[in-house]
C-alpha cells in the first residue's frame, strides 16, 4: 500500500470521529503529556484504533490522538510521538504531521526533551528552536516524491517560523519566562551520546540534541504548515564527572519544566487561533 493510500484512509477514519477544524497541531515529547490535560477535550482517540498510525512504545509518552480547544483555539494534539529508533521508519514517524495537514493543520507546535552541549543552559530551561541539524538520521522525503504534498526539493532555509518564534519571546518576557533560542542537532538514538559525540555536536554548532522533531519539522515544511518547535532542556550532555544520564531523569526534570511549556503553548494557541 503506498504512503497516500494509507494517509487517506487515515484521514477518511478520523473524519467519521471527529468534526473538528483545527488549525494548530500540536506533538508532545517525552514527559510532557500532561499539557494534554489542560486541553477541553472533545474527543480522545488511541492510537491502537486509528488505521496505520504506530504506537507509542516509550515511557513517558501517552498513545491519543486529542481534539479540542487549547486557550480557545480549536487543536489537535498527539500524546506521545513516535521515534525512529522504536523501529519506526521516517515515513511512518511523520504520518501524524501529515495527517494533520490532510485534516486542514495549518500551524505545528512541536516540543522535545533534549540533552544540552551549551554550557549556559540548565536542566528545566527550556530553548526555542531556531534551526537544526539532520544529518545523523534519515530524511523522511527520501524516495519517490508524494507531489500532492510538496515539492521534491523544500527549502529549508527557514524551517522554524520568525513570526512565530517572536510571539513566543514576547509571550516568555511578558511571564516572565527565560527562553534560549538555538540550535537542535537531531541523533537517531536510542542511546544517549558518547562525550565525544556530544564534543563534536557542540563543535558543529549545536545548543542541544535529541532523538526526534527534525523529521517531522521536514516533513512539515514539505507540505506547506507552519513550524514552531521548542526543546526542554532535560540534561547536560557536557558536564563534570563520569554521572549516567537516564532516561527516569529526564522525564523527571520535563515534569518540573512543564508548566512553562504550557502556558507558552497556550499563549501560543491563543495568538494564532
Amino acid at each position: 500500500m503506498d504512503v497516500m493510500q494509507q494517509l487517506n484512509e487515515t484521514v477518511n477514519y478520523l473524519k467519521t470521529r471527529v468534526n473538528n477544524t483545527a488549525k494548530v497541531g500540536i506533538v508532545l515529547g517525552s514527559g510532557l503529556g500532561n499539557l494534554s490535560e489542560v486541553i477541553e477535550i472533545e474527543e480522545s482517540i488511541p492510537y491502537g484504533d486509528i488505521p496505520h498510525f504506530p504506537v507509542s512504545t516509550v515511557k513517558g509518552h501517552g498513545g491519543k490522538l486529542i481534539f479540542g480547544k487549547l486557550g480557545g483555539t480549536k487543536v489537535m494534539c498527539m500524546s506521545g510521538r513516535f521515534h525512529y529508533y522504536e523501529g519506526y521508519s521516517a515515513q511512518q514517524v511523520v504520518l501524524p504531521i501529515r495527517v494533520m495537514k490532510m485534516l486542514g493543520v495549518e500551524t505545528v507546535l512541536l516540543s522535545n526533551a533534549a540533552g544540552a552541549v551549551n554550557p549556559n543552559y540548565k536542566v528545566g530551561d527550556l530553548m526555542v528552536i531556531k534551526d537544526h541539524i539532520s544529518f545523523f538520521t534519515e530524511n523522511p522525503l527520501i524516495g519517490k516524491n508524494i507531489e500532492s504534498l510538496g515539492t521534491r526539493f523544500p527549502d529549508m532555509s527557514e524551517p522554524y517560523n520568525l513570526e512565530l518564534v517572536a510571539k513566543a519571546l514576547e509571550i516568555g518576557k511578558a511571564n516572565n519566562i527565560e527562553l534560549h533560542q538555538g540550535v537542535y542537532t537531531a541523533v537517531t538514538g536510542p542511546t544517549f551520546e558518547t562525550h565525544a559525540e556530544y564534543r563534536m555536536i557542540k563543535i558543529i554548532g549545536s545548543d542541544v540534541v535529541g532523538m526526534s522533531t527534525v523529521q517531522e519539522c521536514i516533513a512539515a515544511v514539505h507540505c506547506g504548515l507552519k513550524v514552531f518547535a521548542v526543546s526542554v532542556v532535560t540534561d547536560l550532555g557536557i558536564r563534570e564527572g563520569n554521572d549516567v544520564i537516564t532516561h527516569e531523569e529526564v522525564l523527571h526534570a520535563a515534569k518540573q519544566a512543564e508548566p512553562k511549556l504550557t502556558l507558552l503553548f497556550t499563549e501560543l494557541a491563543k495568538s494564532i487561533g
